[in-house]
C-alpha cells in the first residue's frame, strides 16, 4: 500500500506534463504525512497538536479550515501504514529548495513542540528528517530554537 502511495506521488511529480496543482498537492501531502508522523512518534497526537497542525497547514499552504482537515485526515490514514520515510523526504528533497525544506523543518519543529513538551522521540525523528532532507544541523538547531520561543 506504502509503495502504490509513494509511486503515485512520484509519478505526479515525475510526469512531464505535470501541473503545478498535483506537483503542490503531492508535497503538500508529504510534508503533512511527515508532520502526522512526529506528532505521533511519542503515542500521542492530543487537540492541541491537531489544532496547532491545522493552524501550520492552513497558514503554510493557504488552505482553508476544511481542505486542511482534509489534508490531516489523509496524512494521518498514509502515517498509519508508514515504512520508511525516506520516500516522502526523498521527494521533498529532489523537489524544494533548500529554503522550503527549512520552512518543512521549522513546521516539524513547531508540531513537536505543540503540546508544550519535546519528546526524545520527537526529537529524534526531526533530526533523522531534517538530515534526509539535507539541511545543515546548523539551521536546524536555530529553527529547534525558534520553535522552542513560539
Amino acid at each position: 500500500m506504502f509503495r502504490s502511495l509513494y509511486e503515485k506521488i512520484v509519478v505526479q511529480i515525475s510526469a512531464e506534463d505535470i501541473k503545478a496543482d498535483d506537483r503542490d498537492a503531492a508535497v503538500r501531502l508529504a510534508t503533512a504525512v511527515l508532520m502526522v508522523d512526529v506528532a505521533l512518534v511519542d503515542s500521542s497526537f492530543d487537540e492541541a497538536e491537531f489544532d496547532r497542525m491545522l493552524s501550520l497547514i492552513k497558514n503554510h499552504f493557504g488552505l482553508g479550515t476544511q481542505e486542511a482537515a482534509d489534508l490531516i485526515n489523509a496524512a494521518n490514514a498514509k502515517a498509519d501504514e508508514l515504512v520508511s520515510l525516506h520516500e516522502f523526504t526523498e521527494l521533498l528533497h529532489e523537489h524544494l529548495t533548500h529554503d522550503e525544506k527549512a520552512r518543512v523543518v521549522s513546521l516539524l519543529w513547531q508540531i513537536a513542540y505543540a503540546d508544550g513538551q519535546l519528546d526524545k522521540y520527537e526529537d529524534s525523528l526531526v533530526l533523522k528528517i531534517s538530515d534526509l532532507l539535507y539541511v545543515s544541523r546548523g539551521r536546524v538547531m536555530r529553527l529547534k530554537h525558534d520553535a522552542q520561543g513560539q
